[in-house]
């Protein structure tokens, strides 16, 4: 009997002995390798940017496991694009070292200094800019930043070891590297200087404003749907004939937009896709309403309706119909003009996205970190639709729908488990909202002045008392039926 062939795995087409490292890049999770190393991997397959190789590093305790796998397998990382039409596999070949990972980040501050080392980036996860949910801003007060402050020598933040690394180039004359955020949150090199310059000040007032003058922060947009790696996926790599047990799965789609400003160079990414542009901020608020708000509009309703996964809401007419609704009439309308970009179009592509099987994308994995997520994906759609005198209807019931979801049950019985960083907090506010439903707009970290709009307070506050009275289902249907 004859074992059928493999399905065939893209390598790179370059000699990966050759390259040479240009980025240092901090926190080596799924969406940076689906992602930037990606982007690097096409522009070293077209023959260019070999000096651009990456090294990894992390500065967490947990990044030692990533390190450990993928030092084994000679820092390749595999990547599965999850296209209906056809899985797709390639070996990423554009990292070429992985930094080891200590407690006082000594490796990564040194390779950091390097001058050969022009560019800095990092994913460190929405919320790991310490900013103050209150104020909007870098918080200075907070405990790790304050342990750096005390000891700059041996920080244990990754703006900690970025700093330190600026000081030591500093001090031997050589030109400070460009410190690039491909986290996903607004204005995020705006929040990286923030962080870093903030942290100086603490320590090093002269090296801070040295900093501000000095060192280059562009702000970007990315985009790219990455399930986390668990069983399937793992099995996903076997199918192609590869052991691996960190490979990453992906939607086919992905996209970045940057502001091109690299005083130290930069690859040319704009020959594999990359959109440089003075406009990012029009480009990152269409994402995160339209796709990160459209995110939440699913979510909560289908956590509650007991649905597992993004695609299985999708296929759900009710909760459809209510996206289209709610993009349509409340988020789309008040997002600004992106250059060479059809909004409509834009949202039929979010659509498709969302509906794709071969994602396994989580409802529960959308619906986490409600707290960090609402007041950037859902609050300023709302807050603009409100000051234009439009509908707020459907986003206040996006909002008590996620404070339902925070009560902890689902409209069957189920028990939520904890799903948020400050869950204990909020299911306490769930509890007395279901009575109060004030109470829950009272979280000003989150609402802000959008509370003080009487509309939609009145619209949420019974939103949920229907969803209390009536269910997730009857309630979408009625606002539907408006």
């Amino acid at each position: 009997m004859n074992t059928p062939p493999l399905p065939a795995v893209a390598l790179p087409q370059y000699d990966r002995s050759r390259l040479r490292p240009g980025i240092v890049h901090i926190g080596l999770g799924n969406f940076h390798r689906a992602h930037m190393a990606v982007y690097l991997d096409d522009l070293f397959n077209l023959g260019e940017g070999h000096d651009w190789a990456i090294l990894g590093a992390g500065v967490r305790e947990g990044d030692a496991k990533m390190r450990a796998a993928l030092v084994a397998q000679d820092c390749l990382s595999t990547v599965i694009e999850l296209d209906p039409k056809g899985r797709r596999a390639r070996r990423v070949g554009s990292m070429i070292g992985f930094l080891e990972v200590q407690p006082d980040n000594a490796a990564l501050i040194a390779a950091m200094a390097r001058p050969e080392i022009r560019i800095v980036s990092l994913t460190v996860t929405e919320g790991g800019y310490f900013i103050d949910p209150d104020t909007g801003s870098f918080d200075p007060t907070a405990a790790e930043i304050a342990a750096d402050a005390a000891d700059p020598d041996h920080p244990a933040t990754a703006f900690g070891a970025i700093l330190a690394a600026l000081r030591l180039r500093r001090t031997a004359g050589e030109a400070p590297f460009t410190v690039m955020s491909c986290d996903n949150l607004p204005g995020n090199g705006h929040a990286t200087r923030a962080a870093v310059v903030g942290l100086a000040r603490l320590s090093d007032p002269a090296l801070a404003e040295w900093v501000q003058a000095h060192v280059a922060f562009p702000n970007g947009m990315v985009d790219r749907i990455t399930p986390a790696t668990g069983p399937r996926e793992r099995a996903m790599a076997e199918a192609f004939g590869l052991v691996d047990p960190v490979p990453v799965t992906c939607e086919p789609f992905r996209q970045w937009v940057l502001e091109d400003h690299f005083p130290a160079g930069r690859p040319a990414l704009e020959k594999v896709g990359v959109t440089f542009t003075p406009h990012v901020h029009a480009y990152e608020a269409m994402k995160i309403r339209i796709l990160n708000g459209g995110h939440a509009i699913i979510a909560y309703p289908a956590g509650l309706m007991d649905i597992d996964y993004v695609h299985e809401a999708m296929a759900h007419p009710l909760i459809l119909s209510f996206l289209d609704r709610v993009e349509g009439d409340e988020i789309i309308p008040y997002v600004a003009p992106v250059p060479n970009t059809d909004l409509t179009r834009y949202y039929g592509t979010i659509r498709a996205r969302f509906s794709n099987p071969e994602v396994a994308d989580t409802v529960r994995r959308l619906c986490l970190d409600g707290s960090n997520r609402q007041p950037k994906f859902i609050v300023p759609s709302a807050q603009d639709a409100a000051a234009a005198g439009g509908t707020v209807a459907g986003l206040a019931l996006v909002s008590a729908l996620w404070c339902r979801y925070c009560y902890g049950v689902t409209d069957s019985g189920a028990v939520i488990a904890p799903n948020d960083p400050n869950w204990t907090m909020l299911n306490a506010l769930a509890q007395e909202a279901r009575t109060t439903p004030d109470a829950w707009l009272g979280n000003r970290a989150v609402y802000g002045e959008l509370a003080k709009s009487e509309r939609f307070a009145q619209a949420f506050g019974a939103a949920l008392r229907s969803l209390w009275s009536n269910g997730t289902k009857a309630t979408i249907e009625a606002y539907l039926a408006r």
